[in-house]
């Protein structure tokens, strides 16, 4: 497969850009994340940096592979794709601007729907780009876990 390097740099730019804009909105989230009570396994706030990064990279790469397939249905699993885009920034939004944590762990629950969802339409597309979320997927359990407790704790 030769690559389409305008499709595959736009499909970056797109997921690069939701987490450069969720980051300017959040962006003193982890002052607000060290004086949090934390469950055990929080990591330290400089980890969420690395991973999301890594995850919007290969969220960027798995909707490319969607993009360029010649599936009739990659429409609709694109439309998934930006709807949990959507969803994930104002997650970050909830919990840390308005710090509305009960709130925020619903809404995960949402975005956890949402990201299982875009794995099954995009496995019937694409398995190499249906595999590249299931990081994401598990990612965000994570995140649930966290969210969590932090609303009972806090």
């Amino acid at each position: 497969m030769k690559i389409k390097w305008k499709p595959l740099i736009i499909s970056l730019l797109i997921s690069m850009g939701v987490a450069g804009v969720s980051a300017l909105a959040t962006m003193h989230s982890m002052e607000l994340y060290e004086g949090l009570t934390k469950p055990p396994l929080s990591p330290p706030g400089w980890v969420f940096g690395v991973v999301w990064t890594i995850l919007f990279l290969l969220m960027g790469i798995s909707s490319y592979l969607i993009y360029v397939s010649d599936s009739k249905n990659k429409r609709a699993a694109l439309w998934v794709y930006a709807v949990q885009l959507a969803v994930n920034f104002l997650w970050s939004v909830i919990f840390f601007n308005l710090q509305l944590y009960w709130f925020a762990f619903v809404w995960l629950i949402l975005l956890w729907v949402l990201i299982l969802a875009m794995i099954i339409l995009f496995s019937k597309i694409s398995k190499p780009a249906a595999w590249l979320q299931v990081p994401y997927l598990l990612w965000v359990t994570f995140a649930g876990y966290l969210t969590l407790f932090v609303a009972m704790l806090n």
